[in-house]
């Protein structure tokens, strides 16, 4: 029987290493590319413009390259347990295939569809190509939990084998017998978004630096790919949190999205490596991959995992509630110029580099005001290009010393840190450009700066930039010891569940400078 079928796209905007696709396409008489978009649902309310922009690229590009095939993108508004009864109606659809998504809000939704297929008699394919693994099998072979240190989840992969290797993406000779109706009405009903139409203002948008869409991610790829010495010489704490450029690659947007394929970008890394002395993980580009990877573990085996309470695998704070402060590192005016110029970067650009996620996020929690990762995942979500609920709950939990890493000791300066790379406070300068002026030897401190430094420069501080919200020194030594009153009170149980002492020290830190972070 040929089948009419509905490809529902959701992550993976791509049609290379789209094996759901090319499950749609077998014994197909009629395809209809799907992407639901539904901007009310929880996972899009908090999205903000730079991230829209992204997807509305990325859209269009998967769209135009639908198009060469003799068919097209249908962008359908609506929530999917409403709108997919309708299309299976309206198209006699016998078919559904998507991606599979790991994310709790995904699998509650997705068994919704799945129940409305079957009572439609629509049958249903998933394939598993977001991630290298099938997540469930990693967690299977850990006897049904995720594995909690980066050097257990290799030992466990290992002994699976390499991820597979991508599929092609689908030909002119796949699609010659299949056919895409549209009738001249679909092209306003199911035609692309525009940012009003999502309550976004295009006139608060600045230049696009990252581009969203496949072919966009896979001529970046092409780009790094042929930089071998650069890519087998790549070590992530080596590179730059705040250089004028991205030191690193910057394909995690497209990974997020999927219009990079992860499996694709792991074997293009292999075939650059072949015979060639290289990095290896933690730290290498095929150990950020496996970072993704055990984020995304963590993220399906951890109950609760985006939250700090019932999250089994979290200690416990009792962190600070200060709208001020809060507000403050989030609109850029803690009067410390680094994290301000991180933060400005990344409402301008919806990207910045891992290590100055690190800064940002242990200035917001441990470091100095004391307040939930919680929140400051929650401006990620809606700030970031990248911003991926896997990773970033893992990365927060992370950064705030809550799980996978326990020295919280160890805190980054919010002065020193930055200059280790830019004495001369380059960056801050480009981001805060109220304080271009001031000499390098106040760029970090400029409330240090005389009184006649800071006219000099046309800023004063208190005045055109605000003083520090906090005393870094006194406050940060006193967070310390708060950290080490909430790990006295964790549970013997939690303790048992958590990395031991050696294994914390091997895959927290590389020679007690940095810590490992996926983010590229």
């Amino acid at each position: 029987m040929a089948h009419t079928c509905i490809h529902w796209f959701r992550k993976g905007l791509r049609l290379h290493d789209n094996p759901a696709l090319l499950a749609a396409l077998q014994d197909c008489k009629e395809i209809y590319p799907v992407f639901v978009l539904d901007p009310h649902s929880p996972v899009n309310v908090n999205v903000g413009i730079n991230r829209w922009r992204f997807l509305i690229g990325a859209l269009k590009d998967l769209d135009c390259s639908l198009r060469k095939l003799n068919s097209r993108l249908f962008v359908v508004r609506g929530k999917p347990e409403e709108v997919f009864p309708k299309l299976f109606q309206e198209w006699k659809v016998t078919r559904l295939t998507y991606e599979y998504d790991t994310e709790p809000f995904s699998l509650c939704r997705d068994k919704d569809v799945v129940r409305l297929a079957e009572e439609h008699g629509v049958e249903v394919i998933f394939k598993v190509s977001h991630t290298l693994y099938n997540i469930e099998r990693i967690i299977e072979e850990n006897n049904g939990k995720a594995p909690l240190t980066f050097s257990r989840l290799q030992t466990l992969v290992k002994s699976i084998g390499p991820p597979r290797r991508p599929v092609p993406a689908p030909t002119s000779q796949d699609m010659k017998d299949i056919k895409t109706p549209c009738p001249e009405q679909y092209e306003q009903i199911y035609g692309m978004p525009k940012l009003e139409q999502l309550d976004q203002d295009p006139e608060r948008l600045t230049v696009e630096l990252f581009p969203g869409g496949e072919q966009e991610a896979l001529l970046r790829l092409d780009q790094h790919m042929e930089r071998k010495e650069w890519v087998c010489g790549f070590e992530k704490p080596q590179t730059s949190p705040n250089s004028l450029s991205p030191s690193t690659t910057v394909l995690s947007p497209y990974m997020t999205f999927g219009c990079l394929s992860a499996r694709t970008f792991w074997w293009r890394l292999t075939d650059v490596y072949q015979g060639k002395k290289h990095s290896q993980p933690p730290v290498s580009l095929h150990g950020q991959l496996l970072w993704r990877e055990f984020f995304y573990t963590a993220g399906v085996g951890i109950p609760n995992f985006n939250k700090m309470e019932g999250n089994p695998a979290c200690t416990q704070v009792d962190w600070d509630s200060n709208p001020e402060y809060l507000a403050a590192w989030t609109q850029a005016r803690t009067g410390f110029p680094f994290i301000d110029a991180i933060m400005t970067q990344l409402r301008q650009e919806g990207w910045i580099h891992h290590l100055a996620r690190h800064a940002v996020a242990c200035f917001l929690t441990r470091g100095d005001l004391w307040i939930s990762w919680e929140e400051g995942q929650k401006v990620f979500e809606e700030l970031l290009l990248d911003g991926d609920w896997s990773l970033n709950a893992g990365n927060w939990q992370w950064l705030s010393a809550s799980t996978f890493f326990h020295q919280y000791f160890r805190v980054y300066s919010p002065i020193a840190f930055g200059k280790k790379t830019d004495k001369n406070g380059d960056y801050i300068k480009k981001y805060l450009p109220l304080l271009k002026k001031f000499p390098a030897q106040y760029i970090y401190e400029p409330w240090k700066a005389p009184r006649s430094v800071q006219e000099a420069a046309g800023c004063i501080v208190g005045k055109d930039y605000p003083r520090p919200i906090v005393d870094h020194e006194v406050i940060s030594k006193k967070n310390i010891q708060r950290m080490k009153g909430a790990y006295a009170k964790r549970s013997p149980h939690s303790s048992k569940e958590s990395p031991s002492s050696k294994e914390k020290g091997k895959d927290c830190f590389l020679n007690n400078r940095y810590i490992l972070f996926f983010y590229f």
